[in-house]
């Protein structure tokens, strides 16, 4: 083993450390806060991206003040408000969501934030909204929190609706944990690794699962 991997391997964030950072640095107002927050109040999976996590994806779209971005896996809304107020005047934010009760949730959260004005969520199964969505792009992001399994198919889409320089975002690519077992599933997610490797600059930022950052060449 590399000498530069071999060290990855320990953490000093804890949680009071994150805790604490996430005051200063992942500030909420009330809006992004009950986004974040919605399984408190709703019947909803508590799965949403972490506080930095939300900050640093808007961090990184507002570098490129995209036009027009899709979210795979909109949930309650929480990126999809980091991800619009990212945008540039008169951007778009195609966010696809398969669960109904999922996309109220989401909808009520972009007119809280007042972003719905951006927000354009597309209630289907993502193949099908995808199609749809070929005649729209291309695209200046993508970004996937949804099925792991699909990810590697997600990401085939990305390549072909990307605009040059366009960035691609995706969550959980440590698969909680699994990536190196013998599944279906983790061999649909090393594929997609590979995939993105062999087609896009990434670099891997290792929250505690997985982010992975890449750009189209230009």
């Amino acid at each position: 083993m590399s000498d530069h991997v071999s060290r990855t391997g320990s953490s000093y964030a804890t949680p009071a450390i994150l805790e604490h950072l996430a005051s200063l640095h992942a500030v909420h107002d009330p809006a992004l806060d009950a986004a974040f927050r919605a399984a408190d109040t709703h019947t909803i999976p508590a799965i949403q991206l972490g506080v930095h996590e939300g900050a640093l994806l808007g961090w990184l779209l507002r570098g490129i003040r995209p036009a027009k971005v899709v979210e795979i896996g909109t949930l309650a809304g929480f990126s999809g408000i980091h991800i619009a107020r990212a945008l540039r005047a008169g951007g778009t934010l195609f966010t696809l969501e398969i669960d109904p009760v999922h996309a109220k949730i989401a909808r009520e959260s972009f007119r809280a934030a007042e972003v719905a004005d951006r927000t354009e969520v597309m209630l289907g199964d993502a193949s099908a909204s995808l199609a749809i969505l070929r005649s729209r792009g291309p695209f200046d992001a993508v970004f996937v929190d949804a099925d792991k399994a699909g990810y590697d198919q997600y990401l085939r889409w990305a390549l072909a609706n990307l605009a040059p320089g366009g960035m691609f975002i995706a969550d959980n690519v440590f698969l909680f944990g699994r990536l190196l077992d013998d599944t279906p599933e983790a061999a649909a997610m090393r594929r997609f690794h590979s995939r993105a490797a062999a087609s896009l600059d990434t670099a891997l930022i290792p929250t505690p699962d997985g982010l992975l950052v890449g750009r189209m060449p230009a």
